[in-house]
């Protein structure tokens, strides 16, 4: 019986590996309706140099990646999780109002460069290197140079 189980596991362990970090290129129009959307909505003038799937047992998210270097994450269902805009800035449409104010309020000539969000908070990257991390309920939890 211990031979089973243990074979069993090695089973399902070489299974977990095979499938883990199965990236494979996309064309856009395979991305979720929503990133789509979002796509030619804030980044109409972009063009796309690589659109991939990543995919493991567990989990579906989507990449784009622009020819300038700049690039957009998507999870299954199509909505942003991470925004990297290095050669401008993200579009302020995306951004938070709280978090736009707070940017401007207290850092009027920088731009956010990159924005980052799950189900507990947003990260924002200042073109001054700093980094801030927002709760849910908009308020400041870190600052990060």
């Amino acid at each position: 019986m211990k031979k089973l189980v243990f074979l069993l596991v090695c089973v399902f362990t070489m299974s977990s590996v095979a499938l883990a970090d199965n990236d494979k290129p996309i064309q856009v129009g395979q991305l979720p309706t929503k990133a789509q959307t979002f796509l030619t909505t804030y980044f109409k003038s972009h063009k796309v140099a690589l659109a991939k799937q990543e995919s493991d047992l567990f989990y579906k998210t989507y990449d784009v990646i622009f020819t300038n270097g700049e690039k957009v994450e998507f999870d299954k269902s199509g909505e942003w999780t991470e925004v990297k805009c290095s050669q401008s800035e993200v579009p302020s449409k995306i951004v938070p109002a709280a978090i736009r104010e707070y940017v401007k309020t207290n850092y009027p000539d920088v731009k956010i460069v990159s924005i980052e969000r799950d189900r507990k908070e947003y990260e924002v990257k200042l073109s001054n290197r700093l980094e801030i991390t927002f709760d849910s309920q908009m308020r400041v939890v870190d600052i990060d140079d």
